[in-house]
């Protein structure tokens, strides 16, 4: 019988490290693949870590409560022996053999964001982009009962982490192939394949606890609270983002009191059809989606001297966690969804992000980021670059004001209802000019809304 490492896997882009909750099984458990092993919180979500084997739990390297690197072995399971298994899997465990050791130090240097690759949940062979795809031997029984060849097997995407094959995916396609459905129809591109190619521009975030630049007495009656694992990596990722990008903001004043009018005409029957609030977010969603096809140079990232525009528009929006802690989570494609979809798709991320049940692929991939100031009843505000994107919307609070408008018959003082729109952006990339005419881009769709 051969072995099998369980490695702590990556659940986003930026996340270095993640926090074992708890464990589903212990040493001496005979598990299933699939079988849920542990409960992993990092800095951007919870999820239950499934076993890509089946096989005995042989050892478990770290309690619960222990944060542990990206990529370190956690668990060990002893594989179980096939009758009847064919050549295909035995180069398996060979490969498996491949996979350089993993040290807490070397997990957490492969985990920055400076290198290109993803640390898999599992030993190197299983991540999808491999030449040599690791299968379990319950896929490869399921191909060889199907007669399905190694090619075509190769070309079935994964829903598992890093594109792993699981049993539910080998079944599904297996039942669409007899009903002729192809894998392009019955699944979306894997997750993995939508990793953005610049996600080494995010190069000089570290591990290191951040030294203050003069040091810090701590009097009597004082009190000293550790960071959580959360807060740290986005203090990491903040420090990093100033590091990184030369910071520049924009601020406008925009009029958006057909936009209220619209909402008040709306929301009662807009509740009723579509059973969620209708808010301004997905408004502003729709009018940021809207001028980033505009001007696509705000929707890039930068890798070293090139610059990178996004074919997709994948509009993140922060949600506040109730710990107190910040969240990004994506619509994916803005740009082709209707407002009803839009909100329905703000609303749900939001709800699964304070209930701690946001997926990886719903929180990567993002674009281009959007922060509500407004919720907590401030004007405006200079947000921080969500790396590795070049540009964030600030969105300040509406208030009525006082306002020159306008008339046929001459300017008159009406009652308005005003908000302030700030865009910080990456002044490697972004201009003034640019930066300038892409927030009014967004102002105009404003005023002139017009659902």
């Amino acid at each position: 019988m051969s072995k099998f490492e369980i490695k702590m896997p990556k659940l986003g882009e930026s996340i270095t490290e993640g926090t074992i909750i708890s464990w589903s099984v212990k040493v001496g458990d005979t598990i299933n693949e699939d079988d849920v092993l542990f409960e992993v919180n990092t800095a951007k979500v919870s999820a239950e870590i499934p076993s890509p084997v089946a096989g005995k739990i042989l050892e478990i390297l770290f309690k619960e409560g222990d944060t542990v690197a990206v990529g370190t072995v956690v668990a060990v399971v002893q594989l179980e022996d096939e009758e009847g298994e064919s050549e295909d899997a035995a180069p398996a465990p060979a490969a498996e053999k491949k996979a350089e050791p993993s040290t807490p130090a070397k997990a957490e240097e492969k985990a920055a964001p400076a290198a290109a690759s993803a640390e898999p949940a599992v030993s190197a062979p299983a991540t999808k982009n491999s030449g040599d795809r690791w299968y379990s031997p319950v896929v490869l029984g399921k191909a060889r009962d199907a007669k399905i060849d190694k090619d075509e097997l190769d070309a079935i995407p994964g829903s598992g982490y890093e594109g792993r094959l699981s049993k539910r995916d080998i079944e599904k396609y297996i039942d669409n192939k007899k009903k002729g459905i192809s894998a392009t129809e019955a699944k979306p591109k894997s997750a993995a394949a939508e990793k953005p190619a610049a996600a080494t521009a995010s190069h000089s975030q570290t591990n290191d606890a951040p030294k203050p630049a003069v040091p810090v007495a701590v009097a009597d009656g004082d009190t000293v609270i550790a960071m959580d694992p959360i807060r740290k990596i986005i203090a990491d990722r903040m420090t990093s983002s100033k590091k990184i990008s030369p910071h520049v903001t924009n601020v406008i004043e925009v009029d958006v009191t057909k936009l209220v009018k619209w909402r008040e005409e709306n929301k009662d029957a807009f509740k009723k059809r579509e059973g969620i609030s209708l808010t301004y977010m997905p408004a502003i969603v729709e009018a940021t989606a809207k001028a980033l096809k505009d001007f696509p140079r705000v929707n890039s990232s930068v890798d070293g001297y090139n610059i990178i525009e996004k074919k997709r528009i994948n509009v993140g929006v922060a949600v506040s966690l109730n710990d107190g802690n910040l969240i990004v989570p994506v619509v994916k494609d803005a740009d082709k969804l209707s407002i009803s979809g839009i909100a329905a798709s703000v609303s749900s991320l939001a709800n699964k992000a304070r209930a701690n049940k946001l997926m990886p692929d719903e929180i990567q991939g993002g674009t281009f980021t959007i922060t509500n100031f407004g919720s907590f009843k401030s004007l405006f505000g200079t947000p921080i670059i969500n790396q590795p994107e070049v540009a964030i919307l600030g969105v300040g609070i509406i208030e009525k004001k006082p306002s020159i408008v306008e008339t046929p018959e001459g300017d008159v003082i009406a009652i308005r209802h005003k908000m302030y729109l700030s865009l910080s952006y990456d002044h490697r990339v972004i201009d003034g000019m640019l930066g300038g005419n892409f927030l009014y881009r967004i102002a105009e769709y404003l005023e002139n809304w017009n659902e």
